[in-house]
């Protein structure tokens, strides 16, 4: 497995490597030192390589050609990296991260068999005209696309057009589920198999309990990157500070001092990090920030949900659970203590959203998880 080490990548692929590691596998995990614990925790040994990427600082460019650049210079400067490791010892099926381009370019290198894990949406077909093609009138965007297929050319892949390396694997598992995919009939099953989110030993080894005299309890977490939002968690603790009945969980990351906060209400404890599998499985209503792995795994446990998007794919999962009948959208501008309360009564009285939440729950469950992903790996296996 070759990852990048943003956590919200890393953690999506824990149960699989773990699942594969007990079916008797030898698994490598190439990722930077930061996600040591994190693999180390699926028996899988660490494959250590230094990694460009701002995770450390969360300080991404704005611009999303820059972005997108951001990780090519990643690629360019890990794949060597991996060659020094791989070249040697190479594996029989290469598994990779989406922002994990050199994985890929190793592979086709050595003609080896290879699968995307993917912990976002996927293509489906029209993708490209009506996704990737207004990309490309940004400005740098050509620049990039030049760059791209030079390093291609001269690395050794095999697929050197820009849009379909990153864009089209040969085979890919999406450890999403199937109702957070866009146009889903258009999207090819033959090469991409849905999963849902794989939960298993993370959920249970990190356990949570609903405080005595909780009726109800509401989770708030705007994931490991857009925490430093002290004004909305603000909002948060006048919208639900000693609301009769709610316990509310206020994960806000390792940015912020919880000093800014002010007064913590008796009915609310404020963490840095939280088991968000754990919280879900006992959660009446969650606050997310509609990231792929928060919006999975609200489905997953059956949680009605807020969300409050912060940046890139987050603003299209926000609408699409509102479109699926299971979520509130606000957007930070627009999240008072008025609305922020007003929402959540609403959403929590609601039977129709009870009844979707419910129906939703039961088909993620029917995905497969890590047992599903581990066949289809190991169904590439020479």
């Amino acid at each position: 497995m070759i990852g990048i080490p943003a956590v919200s990548h890393v953690l999506p692929s824990l149960e699989v490597i773990r699942e594969l590691v007990a079916r008797g596998h030898r698994v490598t995990y190439a990722n930077g030192p930061a996600a040591a614990d994190l693999v180390a925790s699926t028996g899988a040994e660490l494959v250590p390589y230094t990694s460009t990427l701002p995770v450390a600082d969360n300080d991404w460019p704005e611009d999303p050609i820059a972005a997108m650049g951001v990780f090519l210079d990643d690629a360019m400067r890990m794949l060597p990296q991996l060659q020094t490791f791989y070249d040697d010892d190479p594996a029989d099926v290469y598994l990779y991260d989406i922002g994990a381009y050199a994985a890929r370019a190793l592979a086709e290198s050595q003609g080896r068999p290879y699968v995307q894990l993917s912990p976002a949406i996927v293509a489906w077909e029209g993708y490209e005209e009506e996704v990737a093609a207004p990309m490309l009138a940004l400005p740098g965007a050509v620049a990039y696309q030049e760059k791209f297929a030079r390093w291609l050319a001269g690395c050794g892949a095999l697929t050197t057009d820009p849009a379909a390396f990153s864009g089209r694997p040969a085979r890919s598992v999406a450890l999403i589920p199937g109702a957070m995919q866009p146009n889903l009939e258009k999207v090819d099953t033959d090469v991409v198999t849905f999963t849902g989110p794989c939960l298993g030993g993370r959920a249970e080894q990190e356990g949570w309990k609903r405080p005595d005299g909780a009726e109800k309890v509401l989770l708030v977490s705007l994931g490991s990157a857009y925490t430093r939002q002290p004004e909305f968690y603000r909002n948060c603790l006048a919208a639900y500070g000693n609301l009769p009945g709610w316990h509310m969980v206020l994960q806000i990351g390792k940015y912020l001092d919880p000093a800014e906060l002010g007064a913590i209400p008796p009915n609310v404890e404020v963490r840095a990090w939280v088991p968000q599998p754990a919280i879900l499985r006992q959660a009446d209503a969650f606050i997310t920030h509609a990231g792929m792995g928060g919006c999975s795994e609200g489905l997953l446990a059956g949680t009605p949900m807020i969300a409050v998007p912060q940046a890139v794919d987050q603003f299209m999962n926000a609408d699409r659970l509102v479109e699926l009948g299971v979520a509130r959208r606000i957007d930070t501008a627009d999240a008072t203590a008025e609305a922020l309360r007003t929402a959540l009564l609403e959403l929590t009285s609601d039977p129709a959203v009870a009844r979707r939440a419910a129906e939703l729950r039961a088909r993620t469950r029917t995905e497969g998880g890590a047992t599903r992903a581990a066949e289809v790996i190991e169904s590439q296996l020479p």
